[in-house]
């Protein structure tokens, strides 16, 4: 694929304690495959789905041992620029600008309710080979307890409009041009406390309920669905070592569109 426009998610990895598991829990799962470690770049360890580069595992660095998560990476022109924007609205940058080999720059940030995302300017590595197919990255929404943060600072830094659910959920889309790229949610009492907000990242599948299955078997935790919707029948997890993520099939939809207004 070409370098996605700036604002575009274009890539997604995970630190794992565990980074063996990791691979044997998304392998069955999603069905990746994965290439030798780069000992290179930390052990930085790229995954596929039918041969194609969907997203990377990669073990924490000293110090940064903790509760794995996925971060989603936005793509960017140029990685300083965006960060100089990210501060200027109001957002922190956790690691600065890091140009990785010839492969691309990356830089780590966290918006103003404390959502962390990255950023990729792309070298030779573009970002994802493939979207939407069964294992590749589809869709992600930002789960967050101060909606109005993020709405006010995300188009801000990447110009994206806005669009709201017409109905009693506090959901939000931004879009880039005429495309969707990202959803935000509010989340409610139902998440504990002590669940950090996050980017939630969605993963296709060609049978939602057979992911399901085994992802709970392999000791994934159901959080959410199987459930039926327009978009696609869905169900959100946590892998075994807390980090979240959904799969979906796109392809057994169900129901009416939601009807959104424009806010741009």
């Amino acid at each position: 694929m070409a370098v996605q426009p700036e604002g575009s998610p274009c890539w997604a990895d995970a630190m794992f304690s565990d980074l063996e598991g990791a691979k044997s829990f998304y392998g069955d799962v999603l069905g990746w495959t994965f290439a030798e470690a780069s000992t290179e770049f930390g052990n930085y360890t790229q995954a596929y789905a039918n041969g194609k580069a969907v997203a990377a595992v990669v073990p924490p660095m000293p110090g940064q041992e903790g509760q794995s998560q996925w971060c989603l990476y936005f793509a960017a022109r140029d990685a300083a620029a965006t960060a100089a924007r990210i501060r200027d609205h109001g957002g922190e940058v956790l690691m600065e600008p890091m140009q990785v080999g010839d492969f691309g720059t990356m830089c780590l940030a966290r918006d103003p309710g404390g959502v962390v995302f990255g950023v990729w300017q792309a070298g030779t590595h573009e970002g994802f080979d493939t979207m939407a197919e069964p294992g590749a990255y589809t869709w992600a929404e930002v789960f967050t307890r101060e909606p109005e943060k993020s709405d006010t600072f995300f188009p801000a830094v990447f110009s994206y409009r806005q669009k709201e659910m017409e109905d009693e959920m506090d959901f939000r889309i931004y879009d880039l041009g005429e495309r969707s790229v990202l959803g935000r949610m509010k989340m409610t009492d139902d998440f504990p406390p002590e669940v950090p907000p996050y980017i939630n990242v969605y993963f296709a599948v060609e049978n939602c309920d057979d992911a399901v299955a085994k992802a709970t078997k392999l000791g994934g935790v159901l959080r959410f669905g199987p459930m039926d919707t327009p978009f696609g029948r869905f169900a959100s997890l946590s892998d075994p070592q807390g980090a979240n993520f959904s799969v979906i099939d796109i392809t057994r939809t169900e129901g009416e569109m939601p009807k959104m207004t424009d806010l741009s």
